[in-house]
């Protein structure tokens, strides 16, 4: 039996690599072999080069999980996959309750049945969260110094804090959540969630539940607060306190979700940004399993 450790060397600041090597040590009594999720050209290709004892370590982060299953998703896979956190937020390792630096572990089961979201026509399956609003700007604004960062650590708490205070601008937005339609002033974020967390560290949805035989997804719409309210509330989301503010904040659980704003900005999809986005609709792995089956039966 053969250990693939594949690991994202983007991820964690570009020092995925670096973390990488203490699979050594955690994994000594298996066979590794090391690849580079950017030297593969074929995932099916790939795995059809394994044998169904042979096991896969993937290396990273939220974007590499989020990578991972759409580069899979037509293929059949046999082996365990295991995962070994090595990004800079891990929402999805904070979510299932483990901590970084943890034994690779098994997560075949998290990978199949996962919500999608379209975006300018292009569907996608995502793992974690569908940003939008502030969440997309903090991003945005985090590629953005990446790219003269020299590989340190992006500070997206003192973007957010920017853009609460005069960067980002929030939107009117409509809400349409399994057909019932919401009309909202002043939307600072709308993200619907398969997981607890994201952004980083965020509980944005504490009681939403990926484990769930069937989970929808929770949409999070803040609304209507000026700046200094939200500045002063904000910290409360990385608790999950902030849904107490029932004045401003709306959860809101279903299984077909499209969120339009009235002018375009950065959404993020598990951390990965798309730019100059209106509208995007995301439903739960029920709602994909159930339109397939329709279809299938016209």
């Amino acid at each position: 039996m053969n250990t693939y450790v594949l690991y994202n060397p983007l991820a964690g600041n570009s020092t995925c690599e670096q973390q990488a090597q203490v699979l050594e040590k955690l994994l000594s009594n298996k066979q590794l072999r090391f690849c580079s999720m950017t030297e593969i050209d074929s995932y099916a290709d790939f795995f059809s080069g394994l044998v169904p004892s042979d096991e896969v370590v993937l290396c990273g982060g939220d974007g590499t999980l989020n990578f991972f299953v759409n580069a899979t998703k037509d293929i059949t896979i046999e082996n365990d996959i295991l995962y070994f956190a090595a990004g800079s937020g891990n929402d999805f390792l904070h979510d299932i309750g483990k901590e970084k630096g943890c034994v690779p572990f098994k997560i075949n089961k998290y990978l199949s049945n996962l919500p999608r979201v379209t975006v300018n026509g292009k569907e996608s399956i995502f793992v974690n969260a569908i940003g939008f609003g502030l969440d997309g700007y903090c991003c945005e604004a985090g590629d953005e110094k990446r790219k003269t960062a020299n590989g340190k650590p992006v500070n997206y708490t003192s973007i957010a804090i920017k853009g609460l205070l005069y960067a980002y601008k929030p939107s009117g937005a409509t809400v349409i959540v399994d057909g019932v339609e919401r009309r909202y002033k002043k939307v600072w974020i709308a993200p619907a969630m398969h997981g607890r967390f994201y952004g980083g560290g965020m509980n944005a949805a504490p009681h939403q539940d990926r484990e769930d035989a069937e989970p929808c997804l929770s949409l999070v719409v803040w609304h209507t607060s000026g700046k200094l309210k939200t500045l002063m509330a904000f910290p409360s989301i990385f608790k999950g306190e902030h849904i107490k503010h029932t004045e401003c904040i709306d959860v809101i659980k279903g299984h077909d979700i499209t969120v339009r704003f009235d002018r375009p900005c950065a959404l993020q999809i598990d951390g990965e940004t798309v730019l100059n986005v209106t509208e995007y609709t995301a439903k739960s792995a029920a709602k994909v399993n159930a339109e397939k089956k329709a279809a299938a039966t016209v």
